[in-house]
């Protein structure tokens, strides 16, 4: 069976802690597919979540010089390569479909538009993970957390489509990956998931 090729994606894990970990999703993600490259960044000056959120946002895209990342975790990764669509690279973010909000203030824009789609195993573009940077972003708390799924995704939303960032549907990401079972996934095999904490 040939291998599907990825040459414009780099495969990547940033991490603190549980190296090893890590290193098994790298291995689990690289079966049956050739990534452009393959990077596990540890970072021993990571010391909590939010140290590690704020390293995504404004430092991942140091490590990446093909024109996507898969951005894993050692509790998300790939798990069926035989679901790759060419169509995940027609945006500069797909991740895991969202459930609808049981609050009005989760998965909202300040404008109140409710998204469904973020999670932070993605695929993100160079451009995108470049883009905080560049625009000088304000690192802050959101309702008491740093998501960094969420700062991109959810509440700098606006400022990065007005900067030509397309986030991918709901109808495209659900093929994608899974995070939460919802009514749109159902029976779905995904190209990647990751673990609900609850």
């Amino acid at each position: 069976m040939s291998s599907l090729k990825l040459p414009q994606i780099t495969l990547i894990a940033l991490t603190g802690k549980d190296f090893h970990a890590h290193d098994e999703a790298i291995r689990k993600s690289c079966e049956g597919i050739e990534w452009g490259g393959i990077k596990i960044i540890y970072d021993y000056t990571i010391k909590s979540i939010d140290d590690w959120n704020k390293k995504i946002i404004y430092e991942l895209g140091n490590y990446v010089s093909t024109d996507f990342a898969m951005l894993i975790h050692a509790d998300g990764f790939v798990v069926n390569p035989q679901a790759w669509k060419d169509e995940f690279l027609a945006y500069d973010y797909i991740g895991a479909p969202w459930p609808l909000p049981r609050d009005n203030y989760s998965y909202r824009t300040e404008k109140g538009e409710v998204v469904r789609v973020g999670n932070s195993v993605s695929i993100r573009s160079k451009r995108l993970l470049d883009l905080p940077s560049q625009l000088g972003l304000n690192w802050r708390f959101y309702y008491g957390n740093t998501n960094e799924d969420g700062f991109l995704c959810v509440h700098n939303r606006d400022i990065l489509k007005a900067n030509g960032i397309k986030f991918a549907p709901l109808e495209v990401a659900k093929y994608f990956s899974k995070e939460y079972e919802i009514e749109e996934n159902k029976g779905i095999e995904t190209f990647a998931f990751h673990e609900v904490d609850l």
